[in-house]
């Protein structure tokens, strides 16, 4: 399984998920693998890829073993349940 997300440097919402993607990686020992997209064109044509028009824009996050996706700033709780593997609801 492969927990992705795509975010840009700059981006606020991107910055907010920061602690809360580092708490979820401590407590359940799993890694986000992170990509820069503002600045970096292969990362943002990897991010097009997954995202698929689902999203549009970071944060972007994929669960690659579920296919879950989330889109923009999201609570700790649906973080963790989407690298958890949970289906939303």
């Amino acid at each position: 399984m492969a927990l992705l997300e795509f975010y840009g440097t700059e981006c606020p919402h991107c910055i907010t998920m920061e602690p809360l993607i580092e708490r979820v990686q401590k407590e359940l020992g799993v890694h986000i693998e992170r990509f820069e997209t503002w600045h970096d064109k292969a990362n943002d044509a990897k991010r097009a890829e997954y995202d698929n028009g689902f999203c549009g824009g970071v944060p972007f996050f994929v669960n690659t073993e579920t296919e879950q996706k989330l889109c923009g700033a999201v609570p700790y709780e649906t973080l963790k349940r989407w690298a958890e593997g949970h289906k939303s609801e």
